[in-house]
């Protein structure tokens, strides 16, 4: 079947990369892409925002499976469109997709379905959120209730701080996505993230990780989209899993199908693990980045009957299978990032840090211009590997970073160590 991937990110890169090995696939494409993906299919000029142009060249190429990446075209109805004209999706509907559109709907949910969250309101004034998040106690958590990219998540050390950040949020620091924002007490413990599909109604586990919000070493710093990730993550326990899944995954897809907007797709569940307790933190519609780079690279399984029968409801006959390896990515941003940083200067060494055992690099924000890779983004590059280990996956990701020459990027250097401390 012709397929149509959308978006540009290491996400799409690494679900490129699985699907284009599927024999099912007879031609895969990419909207728009970029030069890692450009190896693994064809990448075509239409932004993941432009919802017509994707229907039309999806209608126009007989696509039969449109993969929709990222969570803005979802929340914005692409499922929906491509569904309409004729084009099986996978992806949740517009509907479906606020449980990642809106935290504060998914906060409700949980409060109405027992689901274990932080206690939060939600509020559109400055002076009465200021109030409550007083009453909570430091640290506290403010977050934009709409879709901010990763960013629109700020843990106040302080009363000052939490007053400065719900004022930078309805100053529209956000734009709309911070026109409601949801006050809520800081959860401790330990984070992790947990991948489910669902079909709406049958759910399919599929495995969880680890990834590092903060811009720099010891979890010091802004937080970012994710500047790296690893898989298994050793606080992801067999009981654990089954509490998440028991507690927060089944709950979520009963309560979507009670509403009439089933839930088809990929449910990533972001976790607070504390004494072996999990805590929803936060739902996205979407495979997570750059967390979804190690799962491709630890699944056994053929990828894309397992994202087809999520669309079609017959998830109940999928089984999965996955490596024994490990697998962690190390995330090289832009200098400045998750602030301002430039665009365009070169890349090096991609080819020789490649060839390294186990080692795969996916592209996140890159351009080809003039034979040469740029920069054209904020995470630029994923630089992913397996190992018998977290340990031995490390040292291969780093040292392929090594060999990467851009002098105008920066990297994390202890990816994986609450894992390697779990030992």
């Amino acid at each position: 079947m012709n397929v149509l991937l959308i978006g540009s990110g290491g996400r799409e890169h690494a679900l490129a990369w699985s699907l284009s090995a599927s024999p099912i696939v007879s031609k895969l494409y990419c909207a728009p892409g970029n030069p890692g993906i450009e190896a693994v299919a064809e990448c075509v000029a239409i932004a993941a925002s432009d919802l017509d142009g994707l229907v039309a060249f999806a209608t126009e190429k007989k696509i039969a499976f449109a993969v929709i990446g990222p969570e803005a075209p979802l929340v914005a109805g692409l499922a929906d469109r491509m569904e309409a004209a004729g084009i099986k999706a996978f992806g949740p509907s517009a509907k479906a997709a606020m449980l990642e559109g809106s935290k504060g709907f998914v906060k409700d949910l949980c409060a109405e379905h027992n689901i274990p969250t932080a206690g939060y309101r939600r509020f559109r004034d400055s002076a009465r959120a200021k109030f409550y998040a007083d009453t909570l106690g430091l640290p506290v958590v403010i977050k934009a209730d709409g879709l901010a990219a990763g960013k629109g998540v700020i843990i106040a050390e302080t009363k000052e701080d939490a007053h400065k950040a719900i004022d930078f949020m309805f100053d529209g620091a956000f734009g709309a996505a911070g026109a409601q924002i949801v006050v809520e007490e800081f959860l401790e413990g330990e984070e992790a993230s947990f991948f489910a599909l669902t079909d709406g109604e049958h759910v399919l586990p599929l495995i969880g990780a680890q990834d590092h919000k903060r811009a720099f070493d010891g979890d010091q710093g802004p937080n970012t989209g994710g500047m790296g990730a690893y898989s298994p993550a050793p606080v992801l326990t067999g009981e654990v899993i089954d509490k998440t899944i028991s507690r927060i995954i089944k709950p979520t897809v009963a309560a979507m199908a009670e509403r009439g907007t089933p839930y088809r797709g990929v449910l990533y569940a972001g976790l607070m693990i504390k004494d072996g307790e999990p805590k929803l933190i936060e739902y996205n519609c979407r495979f997570g980045d750059p967390e979804c780079q190690v799962l491709v690279m630890r699944l056994r399984s053929d990828l894309a009957p397992a994202l087809l029968a999520a669309r079609d409801g017959v998830l109940d006959a999928i089984d999965l299978r996955w490596r024994d390896e490990a697998a962690l990515t190390v995330v090289m941003a832009a200098q400045g990032y998750p602030g301002e940083y430039e665009k365009g200067s070169e890349i090096r060494g991609l080819d020789d840090a490649a060839k390294q055992d186990g080692v795969q690099i996916f592209h996140a924000g890159t351009i080809r211009r003039g034979g040469k890779i740029l920069s054209a983004g904020g995470r630029v590059l994923n630089v992913t590997a397996t190992g018998a280990s977290i340990a031995e996956a490390q040292r291969r990701a780093y040292a392929a970073v090594d060999l990467i020459d851009w002098p105008q990027g920066f990297c994390r250097r202890d990816i994986g160590w609450r894992a390697i401390a779990h030992r």
